[in-house]
């Protein structure tokens, strides 16, 4: 990917499209960085920029306020110069003018473009729901909004069914537990987290939650659903689910814990993004050298596992986002950091560094009854991924050393006699692929 006519240039607008985490550390940081000319950083809710993660856990259950989930306020953008333009939504890019069209009409020009528009969620689909007026107790969990609708509807003895046993899915179910809900969980797999994670850790996280009352089915398809007004109308409010296998689940109120959709539909109108999302280089390159793009609405390649793909992760719209601005700023420093995820449920920290998709070994270092240990994964002697529940400091020792990729001895890592630091220190690393800048 080449640079453009404007590289090396830090005084025209710098336009960022998305206010979420990537969005907001981009402005910032390419500020900090050295960007002189304007910086306009628009999003499409009308509350500053905030963390999504809370909003399935401390936030859903009032652990935390509004206020709490601001990723910085009012005055840091003030500070930095960052013009904040909140309620905006985007419409269109047009690439030769470089400007970007607002679903207002307005028209905002650019020297350099950032797309950090990340996704929404992903809608149910099945029979007895018209997409055009969805039920009023159907719920997703994306935006704040989201959560403080569900939060009023979840009252100690709710029927709650969530629909997928992804993290979100999980996060609720624990939440609206902890706030006295009565919980079905539905997963289509045969266990949860059936795409994120090995057998191990599904198979601790379906014990968890059904030891905390969750009533928790796998391998169960969701065919539709019966829907009834209070005059006796077929519509209004979801009465109960209804699954393949013939059987009925009542319901209060339904999650719909189906991920997500990447956001890049006028990414895709002027050839930046196809379906899966916006491909982007370790510098967070688009194949124009004037639009940048961070976070979940991205794809990148992944040299220690050797495939593209889009992560929806916190750490990686950051260090996406401080890429970019790195480039941008005639400070190049490309991203190659290892992807790491993070859950909590219960009084359960979950932590999770790598990809353990292709692992053909799962060593499990501690005891799962403890609800304290790691599943370290690996493909021969590679370090692939691990999976860490309630152990902070082996987790950070593990992604230490899936940054250097290295091979390890399994029985060692199996062996709690054997100082976790001693066994990753000596292992030998291997040597790395090309970078992928």
């Amino acid at each position: 990917m080449t640079e453009g006519p404007n590289a090396g240039t830090t005084d025209g607008t710098l336009l960022i499209v998305g206010a979420g985490q990537a969005g907001s550390e981009l402005a910032l940081t390419s500020r900090q960085q050295g960007w002189t000319g304007p910086i306009v950083l628009l999003g499409d809710e009308t509350a500053l920029p905030y963390q999504r993660p809370p909003l399935s856990k401390k936030y859903l259950t009032g652990g935390c306020d509004a206020e709490a989930l601001s990723l910085r306020p009012q005055a840091a953008y003030e500070t930095a110069a960052v013009s904040l333009r909140l309620g905006a939504r985007l419409r269109r890019i047009h690439r030769e003018r470089h400007e970007i069209e607002l679903a207002d009409g307005e028209r905002l020009a650019y020297a350099k473009l950032a797309l950090c528009t990340g996704g929404r969620a992903r809608r149910l689909e099945c029979a007895g729901i018209n997409p055009e007026h969805p039920p009023a107790n159907l719920y997703v969990l994306r935006q704040r909004d989201d959560a403080d609708a569900l939060g009023a509807a979840l009252q100690p003895g709710t029927r709650l069914v969530v629909i997928g046993g992804g993290y979100v899915g999980l996060e609720v179910a624990a939440s609206a537990r902890a706030l006295g809900a009565q919980v079905t969980l539905l997963e289509a797999q045969p266990r949860v987290l059936a795409r994120v994670a090995g057998v191990a850790l599904s198979d601790f996280c379906a014990d968890v939650h059904t030891a905390a009352g969750v009533d928790l089915r796998t391998n169960v398809h969701v065919s539709g659903v019966t829907c009834a007004s209070a005059d006796g109308g077929a519509s209004g409010r979801i009465v109960s689910v209804e699954c393949a296998d013939g059987s009925r689940v009542p319901a209060d109120v339904v999650v719909a814990g189906l991920g997500m959709l990447p956001n890049v539909e006028a990414a895709r109108e002027v050839g930046l993004a196809n379906e899966h999302g916006i491909e982007v280089d370790a510098l967070s390159r688009t194949v124009d050298p004037d639009i940048m793009a961070a976070g979940d609405c991205t794809v990148q390649h992944q040299a220690l596992y050797g495939r593209t793909m889009r992560l929806e992760s916190v750490p990686n719209a950051l260090e996406q986002a401080r890429a970019a601005a790195s480039f941008l700023c005639g400070k190049s420093k490309p991203n190659h950091s290892v992807p790491w995820f993070w859950s909590d449920q219960y009084d359960l920290k979950f932590q999770l560094a790598g990809l353990s998709q292709d692992h053909d070994q799962a060593v499990v270092r501690g005891d799962t009854a403890t609800r304290s240990f790691c599943i370290f994964y690996l493909r021969g002697p590679r370090l692939l991924a691990v999976d860490a529940v309630n152990r902070p400091a082996d987790f950070m020792l593990a992604r230490r050393a899936l940054a250097q990729t290295v091979d390890v001895d399994a029985g060692a890592l199996a062996d709690e006699a054997v100082p976790l630091r001693a066994t990753l220190a000596t292992a030998p690393p291997v040597p790395a692929r090309g970078n992928q800048n």
